[in-house]
């Protein structure tokens, strides 16, 4: 029988994470997703994120980190064929708790507009979508769109 387990990510998982983002619909990989990247943002926020694992294989993941005041949650996704079964809910009452632990009272995402997959997800998970309050801003300071 399969044995499902979750752990923290580290550096070392960042081509079986690549290879769950390209597998999974609605998800974007940007240049920030590449190896050192990633890297740096784990070692920034040790312990954070979490990766669930289906035997050998990765079946969900979560990143978290914060920057002292908020917490931020990125890539939270399970494979298309695992959904269902709580595996993204674990893995973000995981990170919900090390950001906790840290002293961080609010947490913050994003999604893509037209992911209404994971809008209702986190609608059933009591997140709010606070989009007619909050715009959102980003300035890309590399010559790279895709950045």
């Amino acid at each position: 029988m399969p044995t499902l387990t979750y752990r923290p990510m580290t550096p070392e998982d960042h081509p079986a994470f690549i290879a769950m983002m390209e597998a999974t619909p609605g998800v974007v990989i940007r240049d920030a997703d590449r190896h050192a990247p990633v890297a740096r943002y784990l070692a920034r926020n040790p312990g954070m994120s979490h990766l669930a694992f289906l035997d050998e294989r990765l079946v969900g993941c979560a990143m978290a980190g914060h920057d002292g005041k908020r917490g931020y949650l990125q890539h939270v996704m399970t494979a298309p064929d695992m959904r269902g079964q709580g595996i993204a809910s674990t893995l973000v009452d995981r990170c919900l708790t090390t950001l906790a632990s840290e002293g961080i009272d609010k947490v913050h995402l994003d999604t893509l507009h037209d992911n209404h997959d994971a809008h209702r997800f986190w609608e059933r998970l009591g997140w709010s979508n606070r989009n007619a309050e909050i715009v959102r801003f980003s300035r890309i300071l590399v010559d790279n769109p895709n950045a």
